[in-house]
């Protein structure tokens, strides 16, 4: 194998220079005799020559060196280095002939060098120069690469970001991943070749994988149709090919992407969703010059309606929680953003009345956007008074200052666990579901309820937990082989809360179409493998047993429900029943057991109010008998 030194002597690159020069000179003279000549013609010939060739030499000597063509180092030979040999080889045949046309004139009438060798002397000497640099990079590239092994690529995406990925993963001297090919789903690019590899369809990547035996496929295309990105992602994990992606232009430093920057896909990309298309000029026409409330604000729901509200530049957005620390790091974010839109930031408790009432004569907010909640099944089933203080007194206390203040629109975000619920969390906010909902009709303030499922990503999901788990290598947990949850990302979840919002007339609760539900079984193994890990090899998973309070299967819709559509494919709106005429009195009643701290007489009055509410996996069934 060929060994390189770190650093080869500098006069030993201008030596190879001067004699490629040389050569290129004589090989110009020995094709303008038609590599057929005798001795007198050589004699003839070097009789003229002979009185320029020092001249020749010196000169490419002092020119190459002026321009320090030799200074880059070889190996790492750029585009910078081969414009200065060009302007270096350009430089000495424009001096050679300017030189012929002197000597010519007015020294001894005799052309320094013809014409026909000037011609050809510059392109051998281009074009060996240049050919130099490249043999010797090349060599070096195989060396160093030469005990590594091999990790056969796939670029998904044939168009300028793919082939922009195929020439950064070639350039690095870190890696040792070969690119056998492009995937797309354009059937019209299929069977051509791109940069000297084969195109091929992305539904042939089992056979593709056999064939070429594939050890990874890199994702770099810039809107991917999110169906087809999910068949290959899934058709890739069936062969155990690992899979990482590109991220978006925006991102590369100086706009160049940097081969660490491609790392594993995030988990979103196996739901498979297609982009949803928001009602800008509503949305707009609705928030543009408004005092826009959001509770919860530094939660993953409330922070993702910050982020989406101020495209819309309202006029003022008060950024409410009661945990200091993370609206700290919130507010971090939003100072770094350009934005027209006023931003206060507010620590507070949703369920301190005075409090509350305080925020709400000093802002007097026109849109209110409560997403302040306990969420956590296990902990809310252990304790049922602080469910029921935050989750219903909270909202109660928001749903009457809104309605006092004279608020616009009052959006309640809500759960699919409100739905037939099994724990203390989906029974609560099913009763601040039905609050919100009766205080409708009561004053001019319209409340719209939005309900859906599980976050990806949300704080205190379970991606956040299997990540952590599989860090610090596993065991990971899964409650029962058999949970299916329903599942979208943050961004999509706050966007449905918005075109609900603008829809909205008050009084509707809104389902959001969730796709298919997901068995949180077959997510784990998902994220194992985006890890790059192998199931029961490098990791395992550990069935734990349903946690108190925890369903099976979640739902959308209660039995007594149905739905109507709305004009947006993905949001319904679920018909309920009537409440009862004495509901604010049955919630005042059930709010004053907080007191006593009497956790089965609170989950008692709870399935009072809400008789769909049968426990599961909880001390709190035998109420149920």
């Amino acid at each position: 194998m060929i060994q390189f030194r770190a650093r080869t002597p500098r006069w030993i690159i201008q030596l190879i220079d001067i004699l490629i020069a040389g050569f290129s000179l004589a090989l110009s003279y020995l094709i303008r005799f038609d590599l057929n000549t005798d001795l007198a013609t050589i004699q003839t010939e070097w009789a003229v020559l002979s009185k320029s060739i020092l001249f020749y030499f010196l000169l490419k000597f002092f020119v190459f060196y002026f321009l320090k063509i030799h200074k880059g180092l070889v190996r790492y030979t750029s585009t910078q280095d081969l414009q200065r040999i060009l302007i270096a080889n350009v430089s000495c045949s424009l001096i050679f002939l300017f030189s012929s046309i002197f000597r010519k004139n007015f020294l001894d009438e005799v052309y320094l060098f013809p014409m026909s060798i000037l011609i050809m002397e510059f392109i051998f000497s281009l074009s060996f120069i240049v050919g130099s640099r490249f043999v010797i990079k090349l060599l070096y590239l195989e060396s160093i690469k030469s005990n590594q092994t091999k990790e056969n690529v796939l670029i998904y995406g044939a168009g300028t970001m793919g082939m922009i990925t195929k020439k950064t993963i070639e350039n690095d001297t870190r890696n040792n991943q070969v690119v056998l090919g492009f995937v797309d789903d354009n059937e019209k690019l299929v069977g051509n070749r791109i940069d000297g590899i084969t195109v091929y369809s992305s539904s042939k990547i089992h056979e593709l994988h056999q064939k070429l035996a594939i050890n990874k496929l890199i994702i770099s295309i810039r809107n991917p149709n999110p169906i087809e990105l999910k068949k290959v992602i899934e058709s890739c994990f069936e062969v155990n090919i690992a899979v990482q992606k590109v991220p978006d232009p925006k991102t590369w430093v100086n706009g160049e992407l940097s081969p660490l920057q491609i790392s594993k896909i995030p988990i979103e990309d196996l739901l498979g969703r297609t982009p949803i298309a928001l009602n800008q000029k509503g949305l707009h026409a609705a928030l543009h010059n408004k005092t826009v409330l959001i509770t919860g604000a530094a939660g993953s729901i409330g922070s993702g309606l910050v982020f989406q509200l101020m495209r819309f530049n309202p006029k003022k957005i008060i950024l409410l929680d009661q945990g200091e620390s993370p609206l700290y790091e919130l507010e971090n974010q939003l100072r770094l953003l350009e934005t027209t839109t006023i931003l206060e930031f507010v620590i507070g408790d949703v369920r301190s009345h005075h409090r509350m009432e305080n925020v709400f004569s000093t802002y007097q907010p026109q849109i209110v956007f409560h997403a302040a909640a306990y969420k956590h099944v296990p902990l809310m089933e252990s304790n049922p008074s602080e469910a029921m203080n935050t989750n219903i007194l909270g909202t109660k206390c928001l749903v009457d200052l809104s309605l006092l203040n004279k608020v616009e629109k009052f959006i309640l975000i809500s759960t699919d666990k409100a739905v037939n619920p099994t724990n203390v969390m989906g029974a609560s906010k099913r009763i601040a579901e039905m609050y919100a909902q009766h205080k409708n009709a009561m004053g001019t303030t319209k409340f719209i309820t939005t309900r859906f499922g599980n976050v990806l990503g949300s704080n205190g999901s379970v991606i956040p937990l299997f990540q952590k788990q599989i860090e610090n290598g596993g065991p990971i947990t899964v409650t029962d082989e058999r949970i299916t949850r329903f599942f979208m990302t943050i961004p999509e979840a706050c966007q449905l809360v918005l075109e609900a919002f603008v829809i909205g007339d008050g009084g509707e609760i809104f389902v959001f179409d969730m796709g298919e539900s997901v068995k949180i079984i077959d997510l784990a193994k998902k994220m194992i493998q985006l890890s790059g890990l192998e199931l029961n090899k490098d990791i395992t998973i550990k069935i734990t047993g349903l946690r108190p309070g925890e369903k099976l299967y979640e739902e959308l819709l209660a039995d007594e429900e149905n739905t109507k559509p709305t004009h947006h494919p993905k949001i319904l709106i679920a018909n309920t029943r009537e409440n009862p005429v004495d509901l604010s009195d049955k919630i005042e009643a059930l709010i004053n057991l907080f007191n006593q701290q009497n956790n089965e007489e609170i989950v008692q009055k709870m399935k009072e109010l809400v008789p769909e509410f049968i426990s599961q996996n909880s001390t709190f069934e035998k109420l149920d008998t």
